[in-house]
């Protein structure tokens, strides 16, 4: 792994870190939360604005975030299938 991989991808193991401490996915990142629970409550709905606006470069950060994770982005070429 060069370094600018290994320098994007330990912010994204922190943040899933903390969402796995408050009981969330190990491998989901806080982002991708709040949107999926986006409709659960004002909170969340709360938290993912908020998180779009602190990525305001990134338009639909959260969504981003989440569709990310639902196609497994993350993950490996090797274990997308596309190896």
């Amino acid at each position: 792994m060069n370094m600018s991989r290994r320098c994007k991808q330990i912010p994204i193991a922190i943040d899933q870190l903390i969402n796995t401490i408050c009981g969330g996915w190990a491998d989901e990142t806080i982002s991708s939360v709040a949107w999926r629970k986006r409709h659960e409550g004002k909170g969340w709905g709360l938290l993912r604005k908020m998180i779009d606006s602190l990525f305001f470069w990134q338009e639909n950060h959260c969504e981003s975030a989440y569709l990310s994770e639902k196609n497994r982005l993350q993950c490996p070429p090797e274990l997308r299938g596309e190896s």
